[in-house]
């Protein structure tokens, strides 16, 4: 499958995001960066932007609570690199993000144009470096769970709701590890994904100020 990456009829709202992949670095996003001696597992997540009934929204998915690693979280559409997804180093992250959100989801790739590629982050707790890749929804096909073993369920969140200071608070694990959530569709966002889209709602201009006291605590299963 052939893949390239372009900002061609991007819709205005959406610039923002595309500005910001290209100058940000990878300090601006995260203070987990992979490891400088190349270890850890190669994976892609797919932060799939659209238009819903009230406005920009964004595809997440909630894992299965039977997996090994981040069981029952919610997270975007994503996996490890295979083989036949090419060079890590080039296209094969943005081939495995179409390939494990079709795979997750059920979405027809063919309708996702990939318009930015954010810089590579590492989840220490599962040893995955992570290649987030942009894309619009620019022709949406349906989505669901395919595989339950996988996934628990499929879901789009508008983006004015990210944004809402009343959706937003500082997770807190029992480890100490605090960082930035979203409660959002009778779901709560933490961890990696909830880092990632703090960053991009920051970046892209669209951060409203919300109260970083207000604390939601975790338990030591999640």
């Amino acid at each position: 499958m052939a893949v390239d990456v372009t900002t061609d009829g991007l819709p205005a709202w959406l610039d923002p995001v595309a500005g910001a992949a290209r100058s940000v670095r990878p300090q601006q996003l995260s203070r987990f960066l992979p490891p400088e001696s190349g270890a850890g597992r190669q994976s892609a997540v797919l932060i799939l932007f659209g238009e819903g009934e009230r406005g920009p929204e964004l595809l997440l998915m909630e894992r299965a609570g039977t997996l090994r690693s981040h069981a029952g979280q919610p997270s975007f559409p994503g996996g490890a690199l295979d083989p036949e997804d090419g060079d890590q180093a080039t296209t094969g992250p943005l081939r495995a993000a179409l390939r494990e959100a079709e795979e997750e989801t059920g979405l027809d790739p063919r309708g996702v144009q990939l318009f930015g590629v954010l810089p590579r982050l590492y989840i220490p707790v599962s040893s995955f470096v992570v290649t987030p890749v942009l894309g619009w929804w620019r022709a949406p096909s349906p989505v669901g769970v395919v595989d339950p073993a996988e996934t628990a369920r499929v879901f789009t969140v508008p983006v004015a709701d990210l944004t809402d200071p009343e959706n937003r608070a500082t997770a807190v694990h029992p480890s100490g590890h605090s960082g930035p959530a979203f409660l959002v569709e009778s779901a709560l966002v933490w961890g990696f994904t909830a880092g990632v889209i703090d960053r991009i709602v920051h970046y892209a201009g669209w951060e409203r100020p919300w109260d970083r006291a207000r604390q939601v605590p975790l338990d030591w299963r999640a």
